[in-house]
């Protein structure tokens, strides 16, 4: 079979995740104490036993969600499973690239997690609560979706975000046009168009502000060659070279994560199978509507790792 690892991104965050990994493996938990650590406080504390509205602030899930990945990528370590020698490709919903640089030695935990901090607050501050939103529009295809994005912006930003499954659109811009292209969305025959709960308009131009911060913060980091090649959201392809790697991390704030067609690039390569390494199971319901051909395996537990080894035997 040939292999890509996928990491989630946000949405996927819940109070306790990553915590049996972390008490049954000490890899693992150094994961935590070196997030902690990257960031002066006690990340791990809020993981595991704070309150999931402070869990969700884009600023903290980010850093988290990429915690717990790393967690569960150095549990398998632990038992055995080599990155370079399972995976032909690695990939991450959003946020989850940074998780997928790190698992693939391009980026350090440490270097990851303060760059997610910075991208968190970016993306938060970049346009002030209640001017901006999301919607997720099912039941239409991209092209649809993008139609309706554009019918709705009016003068206003409204830009297809996220083009995760066959059905499933996610819109972002001002809160007006977003709530216009849901009532237009229903019209052109959507199945449902629904606000999503997110504190600022992700993946969309109004996130330049972010977009600037975080060219910044990359130019200061090391980027490695990644040990296998990392499927970047903007351009739905390979890529292994840090400058590129670098430019296509500022883009992708503002750009939209090309998730279908991503996996339909690794499904074209001959991926056949895909763990999902982190937190939830969102990756791999995505991926089998994109690709029902593609076996999915979802890893956040010390069980699911063992049954992920047992299955290489």
């Amino acid at each position: 079979m040939t292999k890509a690892f996928v990491f989630p991104g946000q949405g996927a965050q819940t109070i306790g995740m990553g915590k049996a990994l972390a008490d049954a493996y000490p890899a693992a938990k150094a994961v935590f104490d070196e997030v902690d650590a990257a960031l002066g406080e006690n990340l791990s504390q809020l993981i595991w036993e704070g309150d999931q509205a402070d869990l969700t602030l884009t600023q903290n899930a980010q850093p988290a969600l990429m915690a717990t990945s790393l967690a569960a990528m150095k549990a398998l370590e632990a038992e055995g499973v080599v990155l370079a020698d399972q995976a032909a490709y690695v990939a991450g919903h959003s946020l989850g690239e940074y998780s997928a640089l790190a698992a693939a030695g391009a980026l350090s935990i440490s270097d990851a997690a303060r760059l997610l901090r910075t991208r968190g607050q970016a993306m938060q501050q970049a346009v002030p609560v209640g001017e901006g939103a999301m919607a997720a529009l099912l039941g239409l295809d991209f092209e649809g979706a993008k139609a309706v994005a554009e019918e709705a912006a009016m003068g206003e930003v409204c830009q297809a975000a996220n083009d995760n499954d066959p059905g499933q659109v996610v819109v972002s811009g001002h809160k007006a046009a977003v709530e216009r292209a849901v009532e237009l969305a229903k019209e052109k025959g959507a199945k449902r168009a629904v606000l999503l709960p997110v504190s600022a308009p992700f993946h969309c131009q109004l996130m330049e502000p972010a977009a600037e911060v975080m060219a910044k913060a990359l130019a200061e980091v090391d980027i490695n060659r990644p040990v296998v090649p990392v499927v970047a959201n903007v351009v739905a392809e390979a890529v292994s070279d840090p400058a590129t790697i670098r430019s296509l991390l500022v883009n992708q704030v503002t750009g939209s994560v090309r998730w279908r067609e991503s996996v339909a690039w690794m499904a074209g390569q001959g991926v056949d199978a895909i763990w999902e390494v982190g937190a939830g199971k969102a990756l791999s319901g995505m991926v089998r509507r994109i690709e029902r051909s593609i076996a999915c395996t979802a890893i956040g537990t010390p069980e699911d790792v063992q049954k992920a080894v047992a299955s290489l035997a």
